[in-house]
């Protein structure tokens, strides 16, 4: 796994580096350059990372499920036994495709990157025991952690300038075709899917997933508005 690792950073380098050199990301020239790429890189990764943590060892237990990209993940693996890890990464490709002329190259690269580190820490996490199996009988306190959790997580990922999901690509893309607020697309995807979910979990359960979207939104912006401060 180690090894696998930091393969998977070199080719991360790699990547940007090619991307650099085509103009894909309008860095202004100076010394700051790679500060700016390694920068982003790693709050792509340690976002990815937090993410899958948090979804690994608190939702795909307690019964607290996310809405949209995350909620989905874990509805196909409860039904048809996918893993998230490549599920979400499937899903992922799907959105960033048919957002593509609506998003920019450079969203989609840094989110193909913090996507990626997703599925990687993922794989990584489902060798190991969960950290917290006794969240299972307590949905109220894995609906405030697993909100931290995502909400940090994505939000890294943001300010990193992409998205570990393709809940903001698509959310753009139908916000730009339909002409409707974002805010609208993100919850009508949201309660698409925690609508689905109760094909699995009890409504006191989607209760405490609708705190855990709210809480996990709001982190989200904070972390988005100080990043851009």
């Amino acid at each position: 796994l180690v090894s696998q690792f930091g393969g998977f950073v070199q080719l991360c380098f790699l990547f940007l580096t090619f991307l650099d050199f085509h103009g894909v990301f309008r860095y202004p020239v100076g010394k700051g350059v790679m500060y700016l790429r390694i920068r982003k890189l790693l709050l792509s990764m340690i976002g990815g990372g937090i993410l899958a943590f948090g979804l690994y060892n608190i939702h795909s237990i307690s019964g607290v499920t996310e809405g949209g990209a995350l909620g989905l993940t874990l509805l196909l693996e409860h039904w048809l036994g996918l893993s998230p890890a490549w599920s979400g990464l499937l899903i992922n490709v799907s959105c960033y495709a048919f957002g593509f002329r609506t998003l920019g190259r450079s969203f989609l690269c840094w989110s193909a990157l913090s996507g990626g580190s997703f599925s990687l820490f993922y794989r990584i996490f489902e060798q190991f025991p969960r950290v917290w199996p006794g969240l299972a009988g307590m949905p109220l306190l894995a609906a405030f952690l697993g909100a931290l959790f995502v909400g940090v997580g994505v939000g890294l990922c943001v300010r990193a300038g992409g998205a570990p999901t393709g809940d903001d690509a698509l959310a753009m893309s139908l916000c730009r075709r339909f002409h409707v607020p974002i805010e609208r697309v993100y919850l009508t995807t949201d309660l698409t899917v925690l609508a689905l979910s109760l094909t699995y979990l009890p409504p006191s359960r989607i209760a405490y997933s609708l705190l855990t979207v709210t809480l996990s939104g709001k982190i989200i912006g904070l972390i988005q508005r100080w990043g851009n401060s």
